[in-house]
């Protein structure tokens, strides 16, 4: 439990109550070769400030070995400052921590400047939590669009009483010597057993110095954090570092009540120290430190149990030349993924004809999560997870798709795989058999990708499709 605070900051730019870390910190940077220099310099000479990045090439240097669905669960990766959420029972107090969970995950991203992989359409990643208190934390994701790029999920952890949905909507342009991406749409918190919703925006996400000097990653721009049955809200200033003074990675900040009147004022550096200072004392306590902060990886089911269209599996092959840092191999197989996409979307006669199978738009069910205010959420889970219990919930959420080993979609979630509420599951009835529509023709795409690789004519050695809808 959170005692009555007094948390600490400085809003200013230049805040000097704060330490300040090096403004040369390596996690951060990358360090471009004369080769990757001129494919950098020949695609962006092409580009003027301002111009939509969502279908311009870039090198696959700069790219994650992972795909945006699976990168959202930094959002979820410290169960530390999460599950206590739903105990506190002061509103300030909760809403404070809520504060501390969001704040916590940004420190959580590979080093240098690198992007996750745009998911393709129908892409789904699912996984699982197992936290040190006996329960567990369910994930489930699934790419609802791709022009524009729409990652949508849902996690629940039924024992806590905390379920989180959101559809995150990254726009990327070109910026001079930076790349922008504008982190759009939202998530939605909620604790069943106060009955609030916290609704939740991101910073957006910039890479520095492409055209000349280190490349290096920021988090710019105001987020809030929001909850309308308190009146309680949250503006957090990601700070950049501007050309004649400041600093990198520091915020400021602060929480307001329903009147507009500020409780607390927020300050430090989201890669280190965060300070809340209580307005009314005066007083400054640290409110989460990142510097030792060890976040709490998800798991998932291994590739021999995935289907072709889940996110580890689909991408395998690339991500392991990534790894190896093989431009031309990982190229040559995110190549034949897209082209594969791009013929699919061809065949079915757009995009627009397609629909996602694990979730639903929001508003268009018969009442409960999503219809309402939900405010430009866009897509929720497709099912029903109202269940009495922990173990009602878990089945129900197991029923949606496959998340825990052993489980298949036709078959019943195995005992020894699953915690209490699973281990009593019934097989997934068919309409929550993740089948992904139209392009769920996966033979013949399975087919494609086992064929020697073929670069297109028109593609550069070492670049990658789409650079982006997300840098970070």
């Amino acid at each position: 439990m959170l005692k009555r605070l007094s948390w600490a900051g400085n809003s200013s730019r230049a805040s000097t109550d704060v330490e300040r870390p090096s403004d040369t910190n390596a996690d951060d940077e990358t360090v471009v070769d004369a080769d990757q220099g001129n494919v950098l310099s020949h695609i962006i000479s092409q580009l003027r400030p301002g111009a939509d990045l969502s279908r311009v090439t870039l090198p696959t240097f700069i790219l994650e070995p992972r795909s945006m669905l699976e990168r959202i669960t930094n959002f979820m990766s410290h169960p530390d400052t999460l599950l206590p959420l739903p105990h506190i029972q002061d509103p300030l107090e909760r809403f404070v921590a809520v504060t501390k969970f969001y704040l916590s995950g940004w420190h959580i991203r590979p080093p240098g400047v690198k992007k996750p992989l745009n998911p393709i359409l129908g892409e789904t990643f699912t996984g699982y939590w197992d936290y040190q208190d006996g329960t567990r934390g369910y994930y489930i994701s699934e790419q609802t669009s791709h022009h524009p790029p729409k990652s949508s999920y849902f996690f629940m952890a039924p024992e806590h009483q905390i379920r989180i949905d959101g559809t995150l909507k990254p726009r990327s342009k070109f910026l001079g010597n930076s790349v922008g991406s504008f982190m759009e749409g939202i998530a939605i918190m909620r604790f069943q057993n106060h009955n609030e919703r916290y609704f939740i925006t991101q910073p957006n996400m910039y890479a520095r110095g492409i055209l000349f000097g280190k490349m290096k990653y920021e988090l710019g721009d105001h987020a809030v954090v929001r909850c309308p049955e308190t009146g309680l809200e949250a503006n957090i200033e990601f700070k950049v570092k501007g050309w004649m003074g400041g600093t990198y990675n520091a915020i400021g900040g602060n929480i307001k009540d329903k009147s507009g009147k500020a409780l607390f004022e927020l300050s430090g550096f989201w890669t280190g120290e965060m300070f809340i200072k209580d307005l009314k004392t005066g007083k400054k306590t640290l409110l989460f430190d990142a510097t030792h902060a060890k976040p709490s990886v998800i798991d998932s089911r291994p590739l021999s149990e995935q289907s072709e269209r889940e996110s580890q599996k689909l991408w395998y092959k690339v991500t392991e030349a990534v790894k190896k840092a093989d431009q031309r191999v990982a190229t040559d197989e995110k190549s034949l993924i897209e082209d594969r996409q791009r013929k699919e979307a061809a065949e079915m006669g757009g995009e627009e004809n397609w629909s996602p199978k694990l979730f639903r738009k929001s508003g268009t069910g018969t009442g409960g999560i999503g219809d309402g205010d939900e405010e430009n959420l866009d897509w929720v889970i497709n099912a029903d997870i109202n269940g009495n219990t922990p173990e009602e919930l878990a089945r129900q959420i197991m029923a949606i798709a496959p998340i825990v080993p052993g489980q298949t979609a036709t078959a019943s979630v195995p005992a020894q795989a699953s915690k209490e509420g699973a281990q009593a599951a019934a097989p997934a009835p068919a309409s929550a058999t993740p089948a992904y529509g139209a392009l769920d023709d996966m033979s013949s795409m399975k087919a494609s990708l086992q064929s020697p690789p073929v670069l297109r004519q028109d593609s550069v050695e070492g670049v990658d499709e789409e650079f982006v809808d997300a840098v970070s």
